[in-house]
């Protein structure tokens, strides 16, 4: 890693809050400051003052390209992986950037950061130093050679590369790199506690298929966006998956303000709960929040919240009165059919509306353009398909 002088350490701290592209088109020349350096970092940093934002208070930290910035782990997710795990000792095996190893390392006496990249490898350790992590060692190797010959530790950290080298994103766990899959069964031998984590795009009950040692799967959301899926493996539960325990699924939505709302079921209970459907939109709807919907939270939202299903495929609920719920609540202001006159008196007055689908045969473009309305506004607009199979909007006012 380049050691930057003294005069671009300074160009960099005067402009950091500047346009990197006007920086960069400016193509003025500076005696003793390297602007290739100086705009890599002031363009790593304003990623950090809104992805991690206690690193960009920190004097001295140095930050990689922009696509790497833009892939790590953001502060507020890597906190919540490290309220899973703790103990003694830990070694993260996919170091990358090292911002989830910072955060984990936190929890525990003594840290292994593993990376094949010595150009990271050489960050890492600067970084680690710079935020007084002494007790992290950093070790360039392969990911899998290392895990190998280890000596066993209390957790091992995985984060398994999710692109292939076209830059394509893959979603199975056996296209990942390591394939975590196969290396399952040496994971849990060499540590008490795995933790995994995943591209949010992979489908969860896959996931609870393909391995064997899984107790908890975490769906984390943030601002109702789905991050990261999370799963933590332990030897002693290796037939959790087909016997009487089934692995514990936890929801999270993680709001601006670090506020954790937690839901927690397992699929047996998922597929035994009692549903209510509704005949018809009472005066509340709810919007369960993406963690849960990516989870197939659907049957048991029902019973354990006292709600109705609007249809089996819907996943929107409703009741008469309001009752707490892990997602968006609205207050029903109208529901509509789409005949002409029906939707003429529904959509009186209305310019604006915050349209969503759900279980509906247009997309959100198509009926925003059939209904002439623009996108915004304090409406709030469902497309949804009832239990008899009647197609409706509605119309309600967020809670």
């Amino acid at each position: 890693m380049k050691e930057l002088t003294p005069e671009t350490k300074e160009f960099i701290r005067l402009h950091r809050s500047d346009n990197v592209h006007v920086l960069a088109l400016s193509g003025g020349k500076k005696d003793m400051v390297d602007m290739g350096a100086a705009i890599e970092q002031i363009a790593g940093w304003q990623i950090a003052v809104r992805k991690i934002p206690s690193w960009s208070r920190v004097e001295g930290i140095r930050y990689p390209r922009r696509l790497s910035m833009e892939q790590c782990s953001s502060e507020m997710t890597a906190r919540n992986k490290a309220l899973l795990i703790s103990g003694d000792s830990l070694v993260d095996l996919t170091g990358g950037l090292g911002v989830d190893c910072a955060f984990l390392a936190t929890r525990f006496k003594n840290v292994c950061y593993v990376e094949c990249q010595p150009d990271l490898c050489e960050l890492a350790e600067h970084n680690f130093s710079v935020l007084n992590l002494t007790h992290i060692r950093v070790c360039c190797a392969d990911s899998v050679a290392y895990l190998q010959r280890m000596d066993a530790v209390d957790c091992i950290y995985i984060d398994p590369a999710r692109r292939d080298k076209y830059g394509g994103k893959i979603i199975t766990i056996s296209a990942c790199v390591p394939d975590v899959s196969e290396l399952e069964s040496l994971l849990v031998e060499k540590a008490g506690t795995v933790l995994v984590k995943f591209s949010p795009m992979l489908d969860v009950m896959s996931a609870l298929k393909d391995l064997h040692f899984i107790r908890q799967f975490h769906i984390v959301s943030v601002q109702n966006e789905c991050k990261e899926l999370l799963a933590i493996l332990r030897k002693e539960t290796a037939e959790c998956c087909n016997g009487d325990k089934d692995p514990l699924i936890v929801c999270e939505e993680i709001s601006n303000d670090s506020t954790t709302v937690r839901f927690e079921f397992t699929r047996s209970q998922e597929d035994t709960a009692i549903v209510q459907w509704a005949e018809q939109v009472e005066s509340y709807l709810y919007e369960p929040y993406s963690a849960l919907l990516k989870a197939g939270a659907f049957r048991i939202l029902s019973q354990t919240y006292h709600v109705k299903k609007l249809h089996v495929n819907s996943h929107l609920y409703t009741s008469g009165e309001l009752f707490p719920f892990p997602g968006r609540r609205f207050k029903v202001t109208g529901v509509s059919g789409f005949g002409k006159k029906e939707l003429k008196t529904f959509l009186q007055n209305e310019h604006k509306a915050n349209l969503t689908v759900r279980n509906f045969p247009l997309s959100v473009a198509e009926l925003r353009k059939m209904l002439k309305l623009q996108d915004g506004g304090d409406c709030y607009i469902f497309a949804t398909t009832l239990a008899d199979g009647k197609h409706v909007l509605v119309k309600c006012e967020k809670l």
